[in-house]
């Protein structure tokens, strides 16, 4: 495999990570469930995950 096909490779693998996530997202705001994230300055949280789309640009729309 070429550099540039392994580029094209992560690049396809990042976007359906992204779509995973996106969706994941969306069912759990829809039923008004949380989820868990952690952070180093806050360690873990339970945040509603309509909050989690509403504050990454990537997750709307």
């Amino acid at each position: 495999m070429s550099n540039k096909e392994a580029d094209e490779f992560v690049k396809k693998l990042n976007a359906g990570l992204e779509l995973a996530e996106k969706r994941m997202l969306q069912e759990k705001s829809s039923r008004g469930e949380n989820v868990v994230i952690y952070t180093e300055d806050k360690g873990i949280q339970h945040i509603p995950a309509s909050q989690v789309i509403a504050n990454n640009d990537i997750f709307q729309n």
